[in-house]
């Protein structure tokens, strides 16, 4: 039985989501075009709590490009972000994941690299014929299931112990996964 009163053991308490961000890092999440980049990398505590500022890290991300970019960039990376707290060790106490940000020429690099899985997988790469994009079937959600439908490439390094699940996107967006469904939906339509 707990001594302590019931409004001390239900009071919640509110951090500012500024004073997580470290000072040298402040730029990252201002959502303004920066200083430019080729690749960087930042490392986030496993708590849902902080998926807005993990959500602000990837909008700056891709503030530069098109509306459709950032918001396929943003989309794409939640579903990675969301993968290492709901699939991996990264959600365990005092455990992190990683995401890198790559940008070249031609696109955007996304990399997320938890802390190993929590359920034994078989070894090897995932890859699109193993998903289930629905996650109707196996719990998995969607997210790889959109990453498959809307990246113009992704993949992972097939190690449990250490995944790092990556997708690309092209600066344009002209031939990507998603315009050809844009596409193929205009042209049932019709």
């Amino acid at each position: 039985m707990s001594a302590l009163s019931p409004e001390l053991t239900h009071r919640e308490s509110t951090v500012r989501l500024a004073s997580c961000i470290k000072p040298f890092h402040a730029h990252y999440f201002s959502r303004t075009v920066g200083t430019p980049f080729r690749r960087r990398k930042d490392a986030f505590a496993g708590l849902p709590g902080l998926m807005p500022l993990v959500r602000a890290y990837r909008d700056t991300s891709a503030a530069e490009r098109s509306k459709d970019h950032q918001f396929l960039f943003t989309l794409l990376g939640s579903g990675l972000a969301n993968n290492a707290l709901a699939h991996a060790l990264s959600s365990e106490h005092d455990s992190t994941y990683s995401l890198t940000v790559d940008r070249g020429a031609t696109g955007t690099t996304l990399t997320c690299q938890d802390q190993g899985t929590r359920h034994l997988m078989a070894p090897g790469p995932l890859t699109a014929s193993n998903l289930d994009p629905l996650g109707s079937t196996t719990g998995q959600g969607i997210g790889l299931g959109l990453v498959n439908a809307l990246a113009d490439r992704w993949g992972d390094n097939g190690n449990s112990k250490l995944r790092q699940v990556w997708f690309h996107l092209s600066h344009a967006l002209a031939d990507s996964p998603r315009t050809r469904i844009n596409t193929e939906e205009a042209e049932v339509e019709c």
